[in-house]
């Protein structure tokens, strides 16, 4: 019996916007070519691509919830054009030319979608300040300009005083500017990636995969249903461990974000005025991914925990939320009357040596996960690649992608739990001084 994704928590992303389009649940058994389990953005790719090379085929696409309450309507809308380092290492980094290449086609690729079907998503391309709050942290910076210097990206290395005038807070030491970043919606973008899907795609909402039977192809049943088809594509990420026992290659962490409401005028004048923008820590264990929305929202995504069953609970939440409140403080005094009105969980997708889960699985069955965060590109990309390689469609980038090499076996519980937890303890003591 798979674990499926739960998170005891609302988010915050469409409170100021009408539901999106609901699609039912599967309630019979159909036919297809190909199902795909997961509608996020490596499941809605895969799927798009190859109804777009292959018209005369069904594919059906199943989905434990909605894509916008899943993991991928979740995180904090960043869509990222430039190698990522995550937590005090720089895994990317070593691969940068091809993480970059891919990283790129991605975001072209949800440009043209949001462009061609008029996805209202709050598309903006706004850069990325990625900072750091004490001195002592400058190696990581310096080996992160040394890769943008060789990759021949424009940068800019800003102090204190411009990082105020920027971002509103001196609680920054120091910062690489980078343009080559896009901030969305992630619910409302994932929802329009959904709604715009070729005609020969069926989605299936609130329809867990709950089991997958291979005897002349595969079956995968749901709780009122089930597919039948000659192949079947995983866009579980983490958890897809739980549908196939064996493929433990990627662990499930938890990551937390709270919003506020927008900010009165009063409370504006205690900044300077600002555009909207986002930064990303150097240590994105320990410390705080922040946005200022479009809508005059602050959003703070901070503590990560792991979660290999795909549960969250609310006492999680409540603590996570405490942690959100006491940062931001911290970080604007001076917005000591600003409350967030939600805190929400969402799930990202490790992996032991940085490298993803990708490609196939068995005769029947596929995959693109171990995303490893900043996933919007990564696994858009990855999701439509794998449909070029399950089909033998010639794409170049593939190359690219099978140079990223594979993730590595990860133990068995209660080993990972033990190697996961000494993990964290050990970057959130290298970024201690970063929260």
């Amino acid at each position: 019996m798979p674990h499926l994704p739960f998170n005891q928590n609302i988010s915050g992303w469409l409170s100021q916007y009408p539901q999106p389009h609901l699609f039912p649940a599967l309630t019979s058994l159909i036919d297809a070519d190909w199902v795909v389990i997961g509608a996020g953005y490596a499941g809605l790719a895969f799927a798009r691509r190859l109804a777009t090379l292959k018209p005369a085929w069904k594919i059906a696409v199943l989905e434990a919830g909605t894509a916008y309450e899943s993991a991928s309507g979740r995180n904090s809308g960043f869509i990222i054009g430039l190698p990522h380092n995550i937590g005090s290492s720089t895994a990317e980094l070593k691969k940068a030319h091809d993480y970059r290449q891919l990283l790129q086609a991605g975001m072209q690729r949800l440009k043209g979608l949001v462009d061609k079907h008029h996805i209202e998503c709050e598309w903006e391309s706004a850069g990325k300040y990625h900072c750091q709050v004490a001195a002592g942290q400058e190696k990581i910076l310096q080996r992160y300009c040394s890769s943008l210097e060789q990759m021949a990206e424009d940068y800019q290395l800003l102090n204190s005083d411009a990082l105020q005038e920027k971002l509103g807070t001196r609680f920054y030491h120091k910062a690489i500017f980078t343009p080559n970043t896009v901030l969305v919606n992630p619910a409302l973008l994932i929802s329009g990636l959904a709604a715009t899907l070729p005609d020969n795609v069926s989605l299936w909402y609130h329809s867990p995969a709950l089991t997958i039977d291979y005897h002349q192809g595969v079956t995968v049943y749901t709780a009122t249903g089930a597919v039948r088809a000659k192949k079947a594509m995983l866009g579980t990420n983490a958890l897809s461990g739980h549908l196939l026992p064996g493929l433990r290659r990627q662990a499930a962490m938890a990551t937390f974000a709270s919003l506020t409401p927008p900010l009165t005028q009063q409370q504006l004048a205690r900044l300077p005025k600002m555009d909207s923008w986002g930064l990303t820590p150097v240590n994105a264990i320990a410390g705080a991914t922040l946005r200022f929305t479009q809508d005059r929202r602050f959003l703070i995504r901070q503590h990560v925990i792991p979660a290999l069953q795909g549960m969250i609970s609310a006492r999680q939440t409540q603590q996570a939320a405490r942690l959100h409140s006491q940062l931001f403080h911290k970080i604007y005094p001076q917005l000591k009357d600003v409350a967030f009105s939600h805190c929400w969980s969402g799930t990202i997708s490790v992996t032991r040596n940085g490298a993803p889960q990708w490609g196939r699985i068995n005769k029947y069955l596929y995959t693109a996960g171990g995303c490893n965060g900043a996933g919007i590109s990564k696994q858009t990309i990855a999701g439509e690649l794998l449909a070029d390689y399950a089909v033998g469609e010639d794409n170049p980038l593939l190359a690219e992608m099978q140079a990223l090499g594979k993730a590595n076996w990860l133990p068995p519980s209660p080993v990972l739990n033990i190697a996961i937890n000494g993990a964290l303890q050990k970057e959130r003591w290298l970024g201690k001084k970063e929260r």
